[in-house]
């Protein structure tokens, strides 16, 4: 069954209601979000949008990036820019924010840009594996406990009471922003998978749930290069580098005399090479060029959740289309996604309605969109995929790589990748 949804109450005056957007989850997708019945929040100070994404690059500078990236703590003394949800749901491109830095001084441009292509890896690489992403992808590593096999979400111990303040720190910004610093994230990462050797999966789902800008391709390469599945070594947290980057928290610690880690992890022996390899793959990038089909005329424009820019070329060049975004209440059901998510995705579609015709549905997208002839944007993930071979585009538009890459290319690792990329081959042409 699918359920015709409205915004009207999310929109006055050509702007968007936050404050009704938790009534409205609570109202219309009761039992879908991890909270729970009536329990509906938002993300702290992170807002949706066109908007909000626009104005957050306008106010984008990346002076000092080099040096400041990974600092925690105090916050006004961080260097990351806080773009990931935009980037991550399309709202900016990789290439848009590429092009804001291309005027700051080197040092600090090139380390950002290194986070950018990052991203942009992670996307051809789940592009490439699809679903092995959540199997270790290079390297097999023991854990103390498993993921469930019953499709149910595993929920991580709360670190929300602990006496470490590094990790109660990080664990209330994860709940309340919906979204910590990089630095933090490998932190938690290794203290969860590689001190205490849980399981990798379980850890990467507890993110994936409550981050705004979570994703099966970052997040779960993230994880994995944590736990040392991509290189064959683990990154190890302890003390010292919370004493660099978060000073104040260790002398807040009821623990600073007794610090249960006050030494780096012992590195697992338990790490063996796997025998896949992803060198030389010829990847399926989707179409380069617009592709139309000149028998039937499009009724309507398909919008996924990882791409909800206003500037796409789907919503330019079909103005007088609507658009239509489908809730799929069997994926939300299995996800348990935080409301600060979705309440985020309700901020951006809520926007979109004010500026344009819009449908949301609750449902079964091939159930709502079937029969519809489709403007869409061909999307590296494999739910659009599988969507889209069971429905009928007729106007495919090719997705913003910030690389494209020229035939074969190594996806083994990232440094391979990024040296054989067209993107860095320009630059040091250009440079040289």
């Amino acid at each position: 069954m699918v359920t015709r949804l409205s915004l009207d109450d999310l929109v006055s005056g050509g702007s968007v209601d936050r404050d009704a957007i938790g009534s409205w989850i609570n109202r219309n997708l009761s039992g879908l979000f991890l909270e729970g019945p009536g329990a509906a929040v938002l993300a702290k100070d992170l807002l949706g949008g066109q908007s909000q994404a626009d104005l957050a690059l306008a106010r984008l500078t990346v002076t000092g990036y080099a040096q400041r990236r990974s600092r925690v703590s105090p916050e006004t003394e961080r260097g990351a820019t806080m773009l990931s949800p935009y980037i991550r749901h399309g709202l900016l491109t990789l290439r848009e924010v590429y092009d804001a830095v291309s005027d700051v001084p080197a040092k600090d441009r090139d380390r950002y840009v290194d986070e950018l292509l990052w991203q942009e890896y992670s996307r051809h690489l789940y592009n490439n594996v699809g679903r092995a992403m959540r199997s270790s992808l290079r390297y097999d590593r023991q854990t103390l406990s498993s993921p469930r096999d019953d499709g149910r979400p595993v929920e991580l111990e709360s670190w929300a009471d602990s006496p470490m303040v590094c990790l109660r720190r990080v664990e209330e910004e994860l709940q309340q922003r919906g979204w910590i610093v990089n630095q933090t994230r490998m932190w938690y990462a290794s203290h969860w998978a590689v001190r205490s050797g849980h399981s990798r999966v379980s850890g990467e789902d507890h993110f994936f749930r409550h981050l705004l800008d979570g994703s099966r391709s970052a997040n779960g390469l993230g994880w994995q290069w944590v736990n040392g599945e991509m290189t064959g070594k683990v990154y190890g947290f302890s003390r010292s580098q919370v004493e660099r980057q978060a000073p104040d928290w260790c002398s807040q610690c009821s623990l600073a005399l007794s610090c249960p880690i006050e030494n780096f992890p012992s590195s697992p022996p338990t790490i063996l090479r796997k025998a896949v390899t992803y060198a030389k793959v010829r990847e399926d990038l989707g179409p380069a060029d617009l592709q139309v089909s000149k028998e039937v005329s499009p009724s309507a424009i398909w919008l996924t959740g990882e791409l909800l820019s206003l500037r796409q070329g789907a919503l330019v060049d079909y103005p007088n289309l609507p658009a239509v975004f489908i809730f799929d209440r069997t994926l939300l059901q299995k996800l348990q996604l935080s409301s600060k998510r979705l309440g985020f995705l309700l901020e951006t579609l809520a926007e979109i309605s004010a500026a344009r015709e819009l449908e949301l549905y609750l449902g079964d997208p091939i159930e709502g969109l079937a029969g519809r002839p489709l403007v869409t944007t061909w999307t590296p993930v494999p739910g659009w995929k599988r969507y889209a071979e069971k429905l009928c585009p007729v106007v495919i538009y090719p997705w913003p790589w910030l690389v494209r890459s020229r035939g074969a290319v190594s996806l083994n690792s990232y440094s391979a990748w990024r040296s054989s990329s067209p993107l860095m081959i320009e630059r040091f042409s250009v440079e040289e």
